[in-house]
């Protein structure tokens, strides 16, 4: 289950108010871009898709966070009963769908790292999954961008791992995946791609409570 388009509107709206930031405009740039790409799929459904971008990070609606936000909006679209949101609420941080490899600090509790560990190796990533993971990384706040550019931003944020190579080869194959179903590059639909990557824009940090 997911909600309308409407109604998932007003829930960010509200939630943007609950935790004011970036984040929500980086929503309505990643529901956009999976939107798109869904209309050139024709297995997708580009209503949902949108919606699932949109809602994707909603647990920030909670306030300021690393890695709990993915529980808080999982528990949170559970509440509502759209249980096909909750799910992208955990699987958009995991290109790479190995609970160690996640790069936000876990402020989670033991019992959720447990829960979200177990959630993420007992899943079969679906299209949605894939989609909802890659389009997190095309857009930012200020439109969409090439995925080079987002791994950078994300990179001066948090840092390197052992494993962040590994997390982009998983989302360049998440591109190629969908290009080869789209037969055309997602860079031709996006709209203003190089404006937005060549974009000055300031490095946003998560504020320190």
């Amino acid at each position: 289950m997911f909600p309308s388009r409407e109604v998932a509107e007003k829930e960010l709206e509200i939630a943007g108010q609950l935790n004011q930031g970036p984040w929500t405009e980086h929503s309505i740039n990643v529901g956009l871009a999976a939107q798109m790409i869904a209309e050139k799929c024709s297995k997708l459904n580009p209503d949902k898709a949108y919606v699932l971008g949109l809602l994707h990070d909603i647990g920030r609606r909670y306030g300021i966070s690393a890695r709990r936000h993915g529980i808080d909006g999982y528990k949170f679209m559970l509440e509502k009963g759209w249980d096909e949101v909750g799910r992208i609420c955990l699987t958009h941080s995991f290109p790479v769908p190995d609970f160690d490899k996640e790069i936000g600090q876990n402020d989670m509790s033991d019992e959720e790292s447990e829960f979200v560990r177990n959630y993420i190796n007992d899943l079969t990533y679906d299209d949605y999954d894939r989609l909802l993971i890659l389009c997190d990384s095309l857009a930012d706040a200020q439109g969409f961008c090439m995925l080079e550019k987002r791994f950078v931003n994300t990179t001066r944020r948090y840092g390197t791992f052992p494993f962040t190579v590994e997390r982009w080869n998983a989302t360049f194959e998440m591109k190629d995946y969908f290009e080869k179903q789209m037969n055309c590059s997602i860079y031709d639909i996006l709209p203003n791609i190089k404006e937005t990557t060549f974009m000055e824009a300031p490095l946003w940090n998560t504020p320190v409570k």
